[in-house]
């Protein structure tokens, strides 16, 4: 098949799942070479998958309270194309979420200073875990010249496996976290980012800036339902080689789960709660 047969085809498909019907063979997109539309960008939770559904406004009322496959529908004993398609646009956007970087533009506009951990490239950010929880002596010295120390809060940003997670819901979470400690008249440090950060890295900054309890705010590994869930991972007095069992996680922070501002004033009322028990992780009661 060449290739505008091949576009031809794609573009009927995606037509045919938006709701338009086929595309004429002369289509301007086929003809001139440009893109097809982005599968990503159609909501399939209000689309019927399967022909002649029995009750299909139940059918679509079920699909919209889960972003799971449900109703794939298949062509002989193969999936149907668009439901591969839609695999394999889900499959891009998680890969994409992963091998991204965080916006410098972001970053700039929430006064955010950048770090690093002793891992050189996403590459071995992924082979080498270690290393995505360790700091050099040079980003040491940084962080003690740039950071307030011994704060009681100290909370920082990392991309983790998810950049398009922490692009999608740092502008509203972190304003909520720190005007709900504003309010609750907590001594906050300075935030900043991490590159290349994995959850252990916050017992490290513990360590280096002598917080009470430190919080890392950290783009979750994407699925093929969410490339934008974020998590919150919290302790008290944390040091390298904590149990995990110390910790207390908030996630599935975006959009389709827990909404970043109502997630903000939930982590802000934890960390005082922890400043209070002097707990954190299965201690906190």
């Amino acid at each position: 098949m060449n290739e505008a047969l091949l576009k031809e085809l794609v573009s009927r498909v995606v037509s045919e799942v938006m709701g338009d019907g086929p595309e004429p063979a002369s289509s301007p997109a086929c003809a001139s070479g440009g893109e097809v539309p982005d599968l990503s960008a159609i909501d399939f939770q209000r689309v019927l998958g399967i022909p002649e559904p029995a009750n299909p406004d139940e059918y679509l009322r079920i699909k919209g309270r889960t972003g799971a496959r449900l109703g794939v529908w298949r062509a002989g004993p193969r999936y149907r194309t668009e439901t591969l398609m839609r695999f394999r646009a889900d499959h891009a956007a998680a890969m994409d979420a992963v091998f991204t970087d965080v916006p410098q533009e972001l970053l700039d506009r929430m006064g955010l200073f950048t770090v690093s951990t002793r891992c050189q490239s996403k590459d071995e950010y992924l082979t080498r875990p270690d290393l995505g929880r360790q700091f050099t002596d040079e980003t040491v010295a940084e962080l003690k010249s740039k950071c307030k120390l011994n704060p009681d809060v100290q909370i920082f940003v990392s991309d983790g496996l998810s950049s398009t997670a922490v692009a999608a819901n740092l502008a509203d979470l972190l304003p909520a976290i720190m005007q709900g400690l504003s309010l609750n008249h907590v001594n906050v440090g300075t935030p900043f980012f991490v590159k290349y950060g994995r959850v252990g890295s916050e017992d490290a900054v513990s360590e280096i800036l002598g917080s009470k309890v430190t919080v890392v705010l950290l783009g979750e590994r994407p699925g093929l339902v969410s490339s934008e869930s974020l998590s919150a991972y919290m302790v008290y007095g944390g040091y390298p080689g904590i149990p995990e069992a110390n910790r207390t996680v908030v996630s599935n922070i975006h959009q389709g789960g827990t909404n970043p501002v109502e997630a903000g004033a939930h982590i802000a009322e934890l960390i005082t709660l922890m400043l209070q028990q002097k707990a954190s992780g299965l201690d906190l009661k």
